[in-house]
């Protein structure tokens, strides 16, 4: 069984957004033919989108030509909407995580799912955690970065230490990067540098703030293989205590340490790539993703190829197709 950790999801409709304070930052679908539509953000569109989406009989239909067998299903990134006023963020969230739970109640044997929450505003993310699980997701997926913030950063530290209570689930997805005017060229370049550098920040956070110190038991992992981490890692374990064999205080941990507690989709194009990653963290921390329906498994290297090209044995073969992925939902018990 091959579990795909990365992929999304868009309602074929929203709520009327008509007298919400977001004005037109409330999205609206509009379906230009059957099987298509606009996602439309203040007064654009963000981008134009098929049934697969939406529609379950479809994606479990595309399942045997991307590889795998069940889906973990999160919001479209953008829609996580951490620009809305925090009570239409509340609205919206509910709407997508409604939306995903009734996908995995249509076919349960084939679906997971992550949820969203107004991380614009922490106490209200924080209140809708319990509804999510109630609803029968995961966890959550959040933004590397909240208007701005860090994942590691203090604000936002009451979330994480409810969600290890609640023994959820975290995906990070790189969206939104807060450097752009230093990214020279094409559009393009947000997404092929702008996300790698977003998701090596934000792993870097989740070490440096000394967040998984004190919720040694969170569960996150990081989207697009952890982007810059793995190749920063070196350089902040040498740096880390300033002389050999110290800790920085309220440190256990060096930084290489605090990154094998953190899981990694496979989305990095590369298996030579993908092997440094797990030379660094582990095989036991990497599983498969394809940020469909916006990407596919065909981008990349066939999965045969890749864990050929890792030089995997069977079990960890298995670990990495489905039992990590497990682990990381919660669901391996």
């Amino acid at each position: 069984m091959i579990i795909d950790v990365h992929t999304h999801i868009v309602p074929e409709h929203f709520p009327p957004g008509a007298g919400r304070a977001s004005g037109d930052q409330w999205p609206y679908m509009d379906h230009t033919e059957p099987g298509k539509a606009n996602v439309m953000i203040g007064g654009r569109n963000f981008r134009t989108v098929l049934s697969r989406c939406w529609d379950v009989s479809r994606r479990i239909a595309e399942m045997p030509d991307e590889g795998v067998d069940r889906h973990v299903l999160s919001p479209m990134p953008e829609l996580l909407a951490y620009q809305l006023a925090p009570e239409d963020g509340r609205d919206i969230s509910r709407h997508l995580n409604e939306t995903i739970a009734s996908m995995m109640d249509a076919v349960p044997d084939r679906f997971y799912g992550l949820g969203a929450v107004p991380l614009q505003d922490v106490e209200m993310a924080t209140a809708e955690l319990q509804r999510i699980k109630e609803l029968g997701l995961q966890g959550v997926e959040i933004m590397t970065n909240i208007n701005g913030k860090s994942p590691g950063d203090p604000a936002l530290r009451p979330f994480f230490v409810e969600v290890e209570n609640l023994g959820m689930s975290v995906f990070i997805h790189a969206q939104r990067p807060t450097f752009l005017d230093r990214v020279i060229g094409p559009p393009a370049l947000t997404n092929s540098v702008g996300f790698p550098i977003e998701n090596g920040l934000s792993g870097a956070s989740l070490i440096t703030s000394g967040l998984l110190e004190e919720c040694p038991s969170l569960r996150i992992c990081l989207s697009h293989g952890g982007g810059v981490l793995a190749q920063m890692l070196p350089r902040m374990n040498a740096l880390w205590g300033r002389r050999e064999g110290a800790l920085p205080d309220g440190f256990s941990k060096t930084p290489i340490e605090y990154a094998r507690m953190l899981y990694y989709d496979d989305i990095l194009f590369s298996v030579d790539s993908l092997h440094y990653l797990m030379k660094v963290v582990g095989y036991t921390q990497l599983v498969v993703g394809s940020d469909y329906p916006f990407m596919s498994r065909s981008m990349m290297p066939p999965l045969a190829d890749e864990f050929s090209g890792l030089e995997l044995n069977t079990e960890q073969v298995e670990a990495m197709s489905s039992g990590n992925a497990l682990r990381f939902l919660g669901l391996d018990s």
